[in-house]
């Protein structure tokens, strides 16, 4: 889970700026709420970020992706890192971008911190967090590093920093060199930190070819329930050579797909389908995700992915997201960007709702998400610390806070008049005044365009 975690001088973050889960003394919907006995700390489930256009929710969503990469992936010898820096004060394009984030992994908290710019990663630190102590288990400055005395017995950690590159995270190449101290936090951010982009494909589609699955009875269970005219969704079987590979490619799948494994394929014609590529006995197989509608009759009529509607499409994106959050088994932390894109807002409140509904005091799933839907801005189902709202002031400059510093929004308040009237901040802030405020200029224009269709 995210305790909390923070950012500076990443893109319109300049300051820096905390993202806070702990819960708030408030008590509505404390059931659902998590609670770190050992820690004294509840944990809020769900966090809701508004704002105006350009305002930074995308930006924060990316400082996380950003962070999630530099782990995982690390960064190749001789590349620079790919830091992206507040551009609209020159004072700040050579300083370093500075991440933190306080984690709960298998019920122990870990604070792990790094500074780096385009060349080099200034600082690196990471600290094992107990109910009594805090013990920092490596502390990266200056090109140099210290361990923890438990840790400092063996010669190993000492030869594997001096072969760790300016521009490589430590605890990147500690796992590389199988140094399995750190790796909670690094297989945190590797299987437990899943993003979702407005556009991007789920990456677990192959769990809906495999007919045993728990998630693909699941999945068709609940999307007949979501009025999506779907009656279930099923795998098919193509031949490879149908598929359109260059030589190169055909060449690295053979190399890429080992037993067991899988990679999933985007066709240019039809970008929406899913086909996924694995092998089998020695052989590899492509199936692509098909839908199977009921037409008047009773018999069904299949359906390519890319026929479904674009609202279809975003929920066979999301709702494997959901049902595993929803199961409480994975301890993952997801994080939505857009989720209203191509969904209706009552439609958006259900998926939220049947998460809701599962949480209680022992989850550790967690999800987060960006939003313009006013209709979840309601108290009956996220409480104030819940809801967050990012700003970007005159300067260019995102800032964010949470509606529990709001000390006169009572529990029963229509927070969401509030909001629309521009009270609690994160709206647009549209200038008055300009051409389309002045009807004759309005005109001229319609007169402009009239006389270029003519001509």
């Amino acid at each position: 889970m995210i305790i909390s975690c923070s950012v500076e001088n990443w893109m319109s973050f300049r300051d820096p700026t905390t993202f806070s889960m702990i819960a708030s003394r408030e008590r509505q919907h404390g059931e659902r709420v998590s609670r770190l006995g050992k820690y004294q700390t509840r944990v809020l489930p769900i966090a809701a970020i508004y704002g105006g256009n350009a305002s930074g929710k995308t930006n924060f969503f990316k400082a996380l992706n950003f962070a999630k990469t530099l782990v995982v992936e690390g960064t190749r010898p001789d590349n620079l890192i790919p830091i992206d820096t507040f551009l609209l004060d020159d004072g700040w394009k050579k300083r370093p971008s500075r991440f933190a984030f306080e984690l709960l992994i298998d019920e122990t908290i870990y604070d792990f911190t790094f500074a780096v710019t385009q060349e080099t990663v200034l600082e690196e630190r990471l600290v094992r967090i107990t109910s009594t102590s805090e013990k920092v288990l490596y502390d990266r400055r200056d090109g140099d590093i210290s361990f923890d005395t438990s840790l400092n017995k063996d010669p190993f950690f000492p030869f594997v920093f001096r072969g760790t590159r300016d521009n490589q995270l430590f605890l990147t190449n500690s796992i590389s060199q199988n140094i399995d101290n750190f790796r909670p936090v690094y297989d945190w951010f590797k299987d437990k930190l899943v993003l979702v982009a407005p556009d991007m494909r789920f990456g677990h589609v192959e769990l809906f070819f495999d007919d045993g699955h728990p998630l693909y009875k699941a999945m068709n269970e609940t999307l007949p329930w979501l009025d999506t005219g779907i009656a279930h969704l099923r795998s098919e079987e193509i031949p490879l050579d149908n598929i359109p590979l260059s030589d190169r490619a055909k060449t690295e799948l053979q190399e890429k797909v080992k037993e067991g494994k899988s990679a999933h394929l985007e066709r240019e014609k039809n970008p929406a389908d899913r086909i996924v590529i694995t092998r089998r006995d020695g052989e590899l197989i492509a199936n692509r995700l098909v839908t199977s509608h009921l037409k008047s009759d009773g018999k069904e009529v299949r359906f390519e992915i890319h026929q479904e509607s674009d609202g279809t499409q975003r929920i066979i994106d999301l709702l494997p997201a959901f049902l595993d959050l929803s199961a409480q088994v994975s301890q993952r932390v997801y994080i939505i960007d857009e989720i209203d894109r191509s969904l209706h807002p009552l439609l958006i409140r259900q998926l939220l709702e049947m998460y809701l509904n599962s949480c209680s005091e022992e989850t550790r799933t967690q999800l987060l998400l960006t939003t313009h839907n006013v209709m979840l801005m309601d108290q009956q189902l996220l409480r104030r610390d819940e809801m967050w709202a990012m700003e970007r002031d005159e300067a260019g400059m995102s800032s964010l806070f949470s509606f529990s510093e709001y000390k006169d929004v009572r529990y029963d308040k229509d927070i969401r008049k509030s909001y629309l009237q521009g009270r609690m901040g994160g709206i647009p802030r549209v200038s008055l005044g300009g051409p389309f405020t002045n009807p004759h200029r309005i005109e001229e224009i319609g007169e402009r365009t009239d006389a270029d269709e003519k001509t």
